[in-house]
């Protein structure tokens, strides 16, 4: 296997050696490649204590990020490396955080605390790839397997069942059987982790390629975290549109959509408020009136709850809103919607609607429209066509000058005369424009003077 470290790392790594002490890349890093994926980061461990590597690396900056655990960063040429000692853990009260933190001079010591057998790979170039617990094998297998008692590795950080199963998704690996079960005996050992770590995870989970069979098998670790998820599973949809329960149709809908954080979290709660809005009517068929609206504010609150930062809120719930509303069906409706929304909903919107659709009874029924849609947004940018105030050729400068002061009528007329430009009912030129102002402040006054009478 021909693997290479960056020279940065590499000199790192002499560094340590030439001093006397043991170091490798390790973990995550030296997986990605064995698989063919370039790596972000590299973390070095080593068998210096954390006051030894410190004296190696005199002359460079130090931050002692967590000395007490045995992590030094060390900044090489602008670039911050981790360098950890051997340690052998203590006991984990809290599933996340070991109470003591002892250094040894042992790898394996090292790699036996670790997650999974895939994440123990060492490599250095001196001493070529070190496999102490059958990673390569596991990673030969697409297989995620605890190092270990799976039951005392998810008891010391429960932050690895999400992992585990995020694993699993992103990279296609199955878990193997032990590790499974125990990830499921264990899954509300995550109610004690930290809910920044819990969103990460989740929103790599929803991002990775194999989420649909993840999810399913693996659904009450996510009811653990969003409970809201339970209800979509046999909630039936007996419509002519339908074919899937919620939770078939949702996760369908996830694995059209592209892998974009965004996208990908407005189809996985898209339809999250479906369970709460089915009425039946006399002839069996199900209704779920009103479930957009209701799912932006369900999603919003489950979005805050798992604090995703608030451009995400606002964008992903503001999406669940629109994602059941009408496609344009000309050219002035498209730019009608442009104006109410933007350009960058517009085409969010087509996305999620696509993979909506794609999920469903008839998955071609809306290709035309959404074809459409685009073929107007198209046509609009390429002849600057007016769709906002921005794109308007007259302002409220121009209208000063005309006489109209007061910033209420400013706005009206303002907003008219969009709605007159987009409907092709006024020319967007500077005088066509102020000649039509003129008589709308004419009607604004007589309406004014109707008014006193």
């Amino acid at each position: 296997m021909d693997l290479h470290l960056p020279e940065k790392v590499n000199s790192a790594i002499r560094l340590l050696k030439d001093n006397g002490y043991e170091a490798y890349a390790v973990g995550g890093c030296v997986r990605d490649m064995v698989m063919g994926i370039e790596p972000h980061d590299f973390d070095i461990t080593t068998s210096a204590l954390p006051e030894e590597t410190e004296r190696v690396f005199e002359g460079y900056r130090i931050i002692e990020t967590g000395i007490k655990h045995g992590t030094v960063t060390v900044i090489i040429d602008g670039e911050p490396f981790e360098i950890t000692t051997y340690r052998i853990d203590g006991d984990y009260l809290d599933n996340r955080h070991p109470e003591t933190v002892n250094f040894s001079r042992n790898l394996k010591d090292d790699l036996s605390r670790r997650d999974f057998t895939m994440n123990t790979l060492c490599f250095n170039e001196q001493d070529g790839l070190v496999d102490l617990f059958g990673g390569i094998d596991d990673i030969r297998n697409e297989t995620i397997r605890c190092v270990g008692e799976p039951d005392k590795r998810f008891n010391e950080d429960a932050l690895r069942i999400m992992r585990a199963v995020r694993f699993a998704s992103v990279l296609g690996f199955k878990i193997d059987n032990e590790t499974s079960k125990s990830i499921l005996k264990n899954k509300e050992l995550l109610k004690n982790i930290a809910v920044e770590r819990i969103r990460e995870e989740f929103t790599k989970l929803i991002c990775g390629k194999n989420v649909i069979d993840i999810v399913n098998e693996y659904r009450t670790i996510i009811e653990v975290i969003i409970p809201e998820f339970s209800p979509l599973f046999g909630c039936e949809q007996n419509t002519q549109y339908h074919i899937y329960d919620v939770a078939e149709h949702t996760l369908r809908a996830l694995d059209y959509i592209e892998n974009d954080k965004i996208l990908r979290l407005t189809v996985f709660f898209h339809d999250i408020a479906k369970p709460l809005c089915k009425t039946t009517d006399e002839n069996g068929f199900d209704h779920f009136k009103g479930h957009a609206v209701a799912g932006e504010k369900m999603s919003k609150e489950i979005l805050r709850r798992l604090r995703y930062d608030n451009k995400t809120v606002e964008t992903v719930s503001k999406l669940i809103g629109l994602h059941s509303e009408r496609s344009p069906r000309d050219k002035i409706e498209a730019k009608m919607m442009l104006c109410e929304i933007g350009e960058e909903y517009y085409s969010y919107f087509m996305k999620v609607r696509r993979a909506d659709c794609f999920a469903k009874a008839d998955p071609h029924s809306h290709d035309e429209k959404l074809k459409n849609m685009q073929l107007f947004l198209n046509e609009i940018k390429e002849k600057n066509e007016c769709y906002s105030l921005k794109h308007l050729n007259i302002n409220g400068n121009d209208l000063k000058k005309s006489g109209i002061y007061d910033g209420k009528e400013i706005n009206r007329i303002l907003r008219t005369l969009l709605m007159l430009v987009i409907e092709e009912e006024c020319e967007n030129s500077h005088d066509a424009l102020l000649s039509k102002a003129e008589e709308l402040k004419q009607q604004g006054q007589n309406y004014a003077k109707k008014n006193q009478l």
